[in-house]
């Protein structure tokens, strides 16, 4: 890994599909030229605004990163691929053939089966990945699925740490916990362990609903206290 700083991601995220699943466009806005990278973190029904802005931003889709294989966050990777063939799909090693399984993906029971293909990279606990100067680490937060997992990119230049926080921490609530593979006790102990762990002025990026902070949601999330 280089010994550059690290820098200030850009975040760009929209509602889509029936749950208004937040989808999110990151990019290093300092990155420009040839190299220039950004990533789509989740892909919902309907991805046309995903598609556009990456559009917008001319830069190459390096990769659609999932925070976990629920069929609102997978059902919109076939269109994102479309339109720019060859993106690679990265997902955390324990949810490995979800995207292939309609049953273990919940789009069978929400009668649109989706199955696509394996995984490209499998992501570990800890791994640090890198977009343009920006470093993400990748931390595990089982519990609403087993291999759900957070995107952390810790503080530059004095500004907050920033957290996609996929389904695990929402505001004031947590995500669901009677899905199969879903466990109330692990996702506590996930968010306990893991999210509340991070500065108080994290800004977290969530699954569902608005922006919030770690602070806001140790002081009054009614679901799980620090």
């Amino acid at each position: 890994m280089s010994e550059r700083s690290p820098g200030i991601p850009a975040i760009r995220g929209f509602a889509l599909g029936p749950f208004q699943t937040n989808c999110y466009v990151v990019h290093d806005p300092a990155q420009t030229g040839t190299d220039a990278s950004c990533w789509i973190v989740d892909a919902s029904f309907g991805p046309g605004n995903l598609i556009a802005e990456v559009t917008r931003l001319r830069k190459r889709l390096q990769a659609i990163v999932l925070t976990h294989a629920h069929v609102d966050h997978i059902a919109g990777i076939a269109d994102v691929q479309r339109a720019f063939p060859g993106t690679p799909v990265w997902i955390h090693e324990d949810e490995c053939e979800w995207l292939s399984d309609p049953e273990q993906n919940l789009s069978e029971a929400f009668g649109q089966p989706v199955s696509l293909g394996m995984p490209d990279r499998l992501l570990r606990d800890s791994e640090v990945l890198e977009l343009g100067s920006t470093r993400w680490r990748v931390q595990h937060i089982p519990g609403h699925s087993p291999g759900g997992i957070a995107l952390v990119c810790d503080s530059a230049a004095g500004l907050a740490t920033i957290a996609i926080s996929g389904d695990a921490l929402f505001a004031g609530s947590i995500g669901r916990t009677d899905f199969p593979g879903s466990s109330l006790e692990v996702l506590s102990k996930s968010i306990r362990e893991k999210l509340y762990t991070l500065p108080d002025n994290t800004v977290v990026y969530p699954g569902h609903g608005p922006l919030t902070t770690v602070g806001d949601e140790k002081r009054s999330n009614p679901y799980v206290r620090p």
